[in-house]
């Protein structure tokens, strides 16, 4: 603009001669102006800083103290976690022990069995093939009959061989094979007589009813003793089997609660490794917040610093242009006079006999020409005010020179304006749209891992509150059973707090009425008329005081009992509930802390989707503003270029140079400075 200016007022110094000291005190006035609204607009930038310091130091504080409070309970935990591991580390190790001692007794109970089934088939055989020897040994005997043969000779020495046999293999006990060996001798010699002379039928039947009675006693007793080894097989496999399952069924209750104790172990393990890694993080994160906080801190304390020492720059500026426009006032109003007023009445006179009629027409057609070429509304308001100008000058006969001219040169100052505007307008537009197209995609990014992170902590919420629920509702059990024993503790002890008071007046009573009674009858008078009397009634409060005092002493001895009782249950009460009250504390602090995230993230996502909103929002208004324009930023940019141009030609017009103008389009100087204009 000043260049523009410069220009203009070379062109017409021919003419007009401007009063430099006025000008000067109207830039001084300007810059006072500038330096105003440029501390208004660092106090505006400050204000916003300081406010988001406050901001930002209020945030990182609530941080660093929720990190605080996150490590204090991840502590918790993990202590926690580190006692409960122990436990079953103990109780794994235990329970191990007593399952190899377990499949030890199995191992021993089936080798048992194992051997106790092998005697038990050794005896069963031994015993059947004894029942099935005696068996035919009496059948070959009964059939023989009186009378020898040579028949009977031979079934007579089978039946020996049989007896031989047995006695041999031990089938038989000692008295039995004693006994059995006397009767094979004895048919032995018998067999030898026979060869000699035949035996009388008497003596055969004498000799065998022996042995066949012999024969079916040790039958007998051979299947008695079979029967009772085959029932003491059957109850020795019934024992067992009935050891066996129970040994079993403890090896799989075993297997249980290892298997559980291991899950327990693995959940413990792992939930100590996450609260290892969230202590970690947490404290990664909370020592980051306080670097955070100290560089903010710096950050702003700085911006502070800088924003006074600005701000005592500026009051040493506004000091001296004060000064110096009241110096320039105050000095060189009379030079100021002298010298350029002078000047401006002989710069009128010249102008007043110059020409300038023909110069405003040649002008007016130049800006009618463009506004013809160009097509613009200013331009042909500009054209229309000149003509109406020079119209009504024409018609007064005043001068309209310096008018026309101020009226080009206004126009000038507006389509400078307009650009600089416009230019300012599309870098605003091309930044803020950048800045918000970027604050919108960060938004969306930060909405997206808020509801995850949302997610994942309200499945971690929902599992833990069935646990949560199952711990309160055995404290609630054990809360309500104390409250019953409190009621009933409360209830005897407002009728002992009630009664003993009452106990004690009477029995103070008592007392106050023996002193008063035994002071008049027993050291007073004894020959007084109602001195027999007196001596009851003494006896008998005395036996009320004794009543009262024991009672009174039953009374304190049954509070203190049922005091004590109710203390010692209480405290066994206590004791019970201790482990469960505090894995309850621990997770509904946990399942609160979690809510508590759960809550922030909500409000964080709320509150970013609305920031996102408004983002969206203001980016549609943007674009309708920006990219909406019905014309282009750059067609209005040319436009004010050629009426820049055809301006400037008026002017020279006026300036009585149009020739000189036209000749030197080409020349640098005044092309460069054509295009420094329409830049400003």
């Amino acid at each position: 603009m000043l260049l523009l200016m410069g220009l203009v007022g070379s062109l017409s110094a021919g003419k007009t001669t401007v009063n430099p000291i006025s000008s000067a005190v109207a830039m001084i006035a300007k810059l006072q102006q500038d330096v105003i609204q440029q501390g208004a607009d660092e106090q505006k930038i400050y204000s916003e800083f300081s406010e988001m310091c406050e901001h930002r130091s209020k945030e990182l504080h609530q941080e660093i103290n929720a990190a605080k409070a996150q490590s204090i309970e991840l502590s918790a935990s993990i202590e926690k976690a580190s006692a409960d591991i122990a436990v079953l580390q103990e109780k794994i190790s235990t329970t191990a022990g007593y399952s190899s001692d377990t499949e030890s007794d199995l191992k021993k109970s089936v080798a048992l069995r194992a051997k106790e089934a092998d005697a038990f088939e050794v005896e069963d055989t031994k015993l059947s093939q004894v029942i099935s020897m005696i068996g035919r040994t009496v059948s070959v005997i009964e059939r023989e009959g009186p009378g020898a043969s040579s028949a009977q000779t031979e079934s007579r020495q089978s039946v020996t061989g049989l007896l031989e046999s047995m006695v041999d293999a031990s089938l038989v006990d000692s008295y039995d094979a004693a006994k059995l060996t006397a009767l094979i001798q004895s048919s032995s010699s018998t067999d030898s007589d026979d060869d000699m002379d035949a035996p009388s039928a008497a003596a055969y039947k004498g000799q065998g009813g022996s042995v066949v009675n012999t024969l079916e006693g040790l039958l007998e007793k051979s299947q008695g003793q079979l029967d009772e080894s085959r029932q003491a097989e059957v109850q020795s496999k019934n024992a067992y089997e009935l050891v066996r399952q129970s040994l079993q069924d403890k090896l799989k209750t075993f297997a249980a609660e290892m298997g559980s104790a291991k899950k327990s172990l693995a959940a413990a393990m792992e939930g100590q490794a996450s609260a290892d890694g969230d202590l970690a993080t947490n404290k990664k994160d909370m020592a980051s917040d306080v670097k955070d906080l100290g560089d903010l801190h710096h950050e702003c304390l700085s911006k502070a610093n800088s924003f006074n020492d600005s701000g005592s720059e500026r009051d040493e500026e506004m000091k001296a242009l004060a000064e110096a426009k009241q110096t320039i006032i105050e000095f060189t109003a009379g030079a100021t006079k002298r010298t350029y007023d002078l000047a401006q009445t002989a710069s009128t006179s010249f102008l007043q006999v110059d020409s300038t009629q023909t110069l405003i027409t040649d002008a007016l057609h130049v800006v009618r020409r463009l506004a013809m070429d160009t097509r613009s509304k200013a331009m042909i308001d500009l054209s229309s005010r000149m003509s109406t100008a020079i119209q009504r000058s024409a018609a007064s006969g005043t001068d309209v020179f310096v008018k026309v001219k101020s009226m080009i040169q206004s126009m000038i100052a507006q389509l400078l304006d307009e650009g600089n505007a416009a230019a300012e307008h599309k870098q605003y537009c091309d930044k803020a749209m950048g800045e918000t197209q970027n604050n919108k995609d960060s938004k969306q990014s930060a909405v997206e891992k808020l509801s995850t992170q949302i997610d994942v902590m309200v499945s971690d919420s929902k599992r833990l509150e069935g646990k949560v629920a199952t711990t309160y509702k055995e404290l609630a059990d054990s809360a309500r059973t104390q409250a019953e024993m409190n009621e009933i503790r409360s209830e005897d002890k407002a009728s002992y707090s009630k009664n003993k008071p009452l106990m004690d007046q009477g029995l103070e009573g008592v007392k106050t009425a023996l002193k008063v009674l035994r002071d008049y009858y027993v050291q007073g008078d004894q020959t007084s008329s109602g001195g027999g009397a007196g001596a009851s009634i003494i006896a008998m409060l005395e036996v009320v005081e004794s009543d009262f005092s024991k009672g009174l002493a039953d009374m304190v001895a049954a509070e203190q009992s049922a005091q004590a009782e109710y203390q010692a249950n209480t405290n066994d009460n206590t004791v019970a509930r201790a482990v469960k009250t505090k894995d309850a504390e621990h997770k509904t602090a946990q399942r609160a802390t979690l809510g508590k995230s759960i809550s922030e993230a909500q409000g964080d996502r709320d509150g970013v989707t609305d920031e996102l909103s408004a983002v969206v929002e203001y980016l549609a208004s943007l674009e309708k503003e920006c990219v909406a324009s019905p014309d282009p930023y750059e067609e209005r940019r040319k436009r004010r270029t050629k009426e820049m141009a055809g301006l400037k030609n008026a002017m020279a017009v006026l300036a009585g140079e149009t020739m000189l103008l036209q000749r030197s389009t080409s020349r640098k100087t005044l092309r460069g400075a054509a295009t420094r204009d329409i830049a400003l």
